[in-house]
């Protein structure tokens, strides 16, 4: 039996302590142990021919009766113990700076990471317009006549997030119409042509698409400078791997597999596009093999690719720069680009007894300070896997990175106790890197935060971090990263339940978005935290506002977290779950040392869709509330209703 590609399995193996059952494979084919790894580099390609080469060989060990992989997978579990770090040498880091300014137009945007680099959302504005996507349309709101001027339908594109710049908005779809390929060679299979992701630069003002490109492989992030947007997508070889059917063994399907891999063209490694612009059609493959680098040791089974485009001209192919690695995380400052990949090392299938191999995260640093294509400037390499952006943070030259390692719970809790890899207990670390050469080197390390427990949000500001862990109780970590040879442990504050996501309220206080918690662990309600952290020795929490049976997208998104410094307005987008499904956006108020509900937010009943409000912006004094289904308007003082404005289909 033939079959389309299986990348997927082979991402999914290279997550920390994966274990698969066994199947066919060849020991003298295994990859280079993972402690002879060395630091990252990468190298180019001088050709195709070599290019085509170094991928077959770097995939071969890899290749099993299956494709890659094996027939099941078993994930392993975190967890944690009760244990928690104890309080390391204190020192005083700065003072906690103010909350990053708002823009003094009197309005919102979008809640970023750093100040500066944005983001891409469902929902945009400049003061005087509303920009949202919802159900394959971008509406434009005029913010003066309370009106939807404008609706760009995108048709089967399944858009997810915009960007924009003046008159030009950068849409983000995944596209289910695939890309056409070329004829296959003369005996290899033919597949159903690849869905990929699909760019969309449109005009604001004349309401119409501008141009379109249209890349295989899934979109990853994309952060914007000015008028610059760079764009992060990640792609897979296309192999027509056979697997093991009523006519075929599994020893015969692996020496078929080998093959195909050893007569791939380099084509199957390289993503394609189609671009429409100027009412001109275009297409071909994206990258070049000299514009491909690899690190030493790789798998060949993920390409990423950062595309440039400059939102006031047209689109064309975004000048793109490829890497052979995978990746999940990106970061952006304003002078650099940052793509982590904690799946690195793609685990070969085990031997019995299965081995636990150690989780690292690869992590490479693109120059974007110059006009044009980033340029890879170096790469590195950290203990442990990252939680989100938010893990990572470059500050006087300096990256700080936040990692789990390790594990608290059996691995492959389907697998019999006497063949499961033997455990670690989780750590968690926070390491600082600096750029040396082409090389992210270590500069220092503090370790033991949360053991037995894994991280839940990082926040680093100024020179100070803070690190939450959890599994039963929630320590909030502070550090002192003043001295980047010796970061410290400064602080710990213990309280049920955790905080998933942490953001800077100025004057030493910190604000936490997550859940309230039992003492055994077992999540409660959405809780709302308000801590104060001038004394790194000693952070202690001032006020808590929790909603049981409810959770919040604030949780896992901070592009829903809402925080207005000028009056403390805080909002966050709440469903509750109790005799029936409620959607509403909760309105607290920072008073001083207190956390005072102000009121919900609640859209007109009787919709025709679910999900309620996904982002509240200011605008004066009023707050927009937007959902899929319209925009409701109040006053940002006692929330009285002024306006809904409802989608049409």
């Amino acid at each position: 039996m033939k079959g389309k590609k299986l990348w997927a399995g082979a991402a999914a193996l290279a997550v920390a302590g994966v274990c698969v059952s066994s199947a066919v494979r060849d020991d003298t084919l295994a990859p280079p142990p993972v402690a002879d790894s060395g630091p990252v580099r990468l190298v180019a390609f001088d050709s195709c021919d070599n290019a085509v080469t170094e991928l077959r060989r770097a995939m071969a060990p890899y290749v099993t009766a299956y494709g890659l992989g094996g027939p099941t997978m078993f994930t392993m579990e975190s967890s944690a113990s009760d244990s928690s770090a104890g309080v390391a040498q204190r020192s005083v880091p700065d003072a906690m700076p103010a909350t990053p300014p708002q823009p003094q137009q009197g309005h919102s945007t979008t809640n970023v990471h750093e100040q500066g680099v944005d983001e891409p959302d469902i929902v945009k504005t400049d003061g005087k317009r509303v920009f949202s996507i919802a159900d394959g349309k971008l509406r434009v709101v005029d913010v003066a006549s309370r009106t939807v001027t404008g609706t760009v339908d995108l048709g089967e594109r399944r858009a997810s997030q915009l960007l924009v710049s003046g008159d030009r908005a950068l849409v983000v779809a995944d596209s289910p119409v695939p890309i056409a390929e070329p004829a296959p060679p003369p005996g290899r299979p033919s597949f159903a042509p690849r869905s990929g992701t699909d760019l969309v630069l449109v005009d604001l003002k004349g309401l119409k698409e501008i141009s379109s490109l249209k890349t295989e492989g899934s979109y990853l992030d994309a952060r914007q400078i000015g008028g610059t947007a760079r764009v992060v997508v990640r792609s897979q070889p296309d192999i027509p791997w056979v697997y093991p059917d009523r006519t075929t063994n599994e020893a015969g399907s692996l020496r078929r597999n080998r093959e195909i891999l050893q007569n791939e063209p380099i084509s199957s490694w390289l993503p394609r596009y189609e671009l429409s612009q100027n009412g001109v059609k275009s297409s071909g493959t994206l990258v070049g093999c000299a514009d491909i680098s690899h690190p030493v040791v790789h798998s060949a089974t993920s390409m990423l690719t950062v595309l440039t485009f400059e939102l006031s001209g047209q689109l064309g192919t975004g000048k793109p720069v490829s890497i052979m690695a995978d990746g999940d995380t990106v970061y952006g400052t304003d002078r650099s680009l940052y793509v982590a990949d904690d799946h690195r090392l793609l685990p070969e299938l085990p031997a019995r007894p299965p081995v636990a191999r150690p989780v690292s995260t690869a992590i490479h640093q693109f120059d974007i300070s110059q006009a044009g294509p980033p340029k890879h400037v170096a790469s590195g390499e950290v203990a442990g896997s990252l939680l989100n952006q938010y893990s990572l943070s470059e500050h006087e030259g300096i990256l700080r990175v936040a990692t789990t390692s390790g594990t608290a719970t059996p691995c492959c809790r389907r697998m019999p106790a006497d063949v499961a890899p033997p455990q670690q207990p989780s750590e968690s670390f926070v390491t600082t890197l600096r750029r040396e050469g082409g090389t992210l080197a270590k500069v220092g390390q503090v370790g033991g935060l949360g053991k037995g427990e894994r991280i839940y949000s990082v926040r680093f500001i100024g020179r100070a971090g803070y690190v939450v862990t959890f599994r039963q109780t929630d320590p909030l970590h502070t550090l002192d990263l003043s001295d980047p040879r010796q970061p410290k442990v400064t602080g710990e504050l213990k309280i049920t339940g955790f905080s998933a996501y942490l953001h800077p309220a100025g004057d030493g206080r910190l604000i936490g978005v997550g859940q309230e918690a039992t003492d055994q662990g077992r999540t409660t309600g959405t809780q709302v935290s308000l801590f104060d952290v001038s004394d790194p020795a000693a952070p202690r929490r001032l006020a808590q506002h929790h909603l049981p049976n409810s959770s919040s997208e604030a949780q896992f998104d901070p592009h829903a977290f809402l925080y207005w410094p000028q009056d403390g307005t805080l909002v966050i987008p709440v469903q509750s779950y109790r005799r029936s499904y409620e959607a509403s956006s909760l309105v607290l108020r920072v008073d001083g040392d207190q956390l005072r509900e102000a009121g919900r937010i609640d859209e007109p009943r009787n919709q025709d869709y679910g999900g309620g409000q996904r982002r509240t912006i200011v605008i004066g004094d009023q707050l927009w509330s937007i959902s899929a289904g319209g925009v409701q308007v109040n006053a940002r003082n006692g929330l009285a209703q002024q306006a809904w404005l409802p989608f049409t289909r």
